[in-house]
């Protein structure tokens, strides 16, 4: 049987995750069993992995260098044998070289660069928090398929920007471009929530587990 491992290291928005990722396997026939973990085995075994997250920068990433084994697991399956990965919100973040919330904290170093404060445009709140849309640098095959202007539910303060600019897979306006997702290889990740996302985030999810990285 294909299965998802979601990483189970404390994180808020673990079932919610599981939840959508269940309903995306059912929609899409796919037949994935949605795993909730934190054994290196399962890791290793699964057949995609998908990392939650939410929080500040440090405590998960301190989170996930506390259960033995798993950023090894992670590392041997996402970067050695490119398995699909998914991360989500802080789950992104974590692929960064390091956060910069509450001081500097090292991530995975899969995507190199930094998690700071946003610089919204004038008159925007911190945090961007609500449902806002999507731009597309390029297509992506996890973004197919998604109806006109795309909407998707947001709620940070801190995001990562990539050194490199081809790694940036969607934008979000908020009185300036935001990272909203990024994709290198095998690695894709949003910052906003697909799980909360409704039917765009339904589609993106369903696309995940369909996606054959090239």
């Amino acid at each position: 049987m294909k299965q998802v491992a979601l990483i189970d290291y404390g994180s808020g928005n673990l079932h919610s995750a599981g939840r959508a990722l269940r309903a995306a396997a059912s929609a899409a026939g796919t037949g994935h069993q949605i795993t909730i973990t934190d054994d290196p085995a399962v890791i290793a075994a699964a057949d995609r992995i998908v990392l939650p997250g939410v929080g500040h920068f440090a405590d998960c990433a301190a989170g996930l260098r506390a259960v033995p084994g798993v950023v090894d697991a992670l590392n041997s399956a996402v970067i050695e044998a490119e398995k699909p990965f998914f991360g989500i919100c802080v789950g992104l973040q974590l692929l960064a070289t390091a956060g910069l919330e509450d001081g500097r904290t090292p991530g995975l170093g899969w995507i190199p660069g930094e998690v700071d404060l946003i610089q919204p445009g004038e008159g925007f709140r911190i945090p961007h928090m609500g449902w806002n849309g999507l731009a597309f640098p390029r297509p992506h095959p996890i973004f197919a398929g998604l109806e006109a202007d795309p909407h998707v539910y947001f709620t940070h303060s801190y995001a990562l920007t990539p050194e490199d600019p081809a790694d940036i897979a969607a934008t979000a306006d908020y009185g300036r471009p935001l990272v909203a997702a990024v994709a290198r290889a095998n690695i894709f990740g949003t910052q906003f929530h697909p799980e909360k996302s409704q039917r765009v985030g339904l589609q993106i999810l369903q696309n995940f587990l369909t996606w054959t990285p090239s």
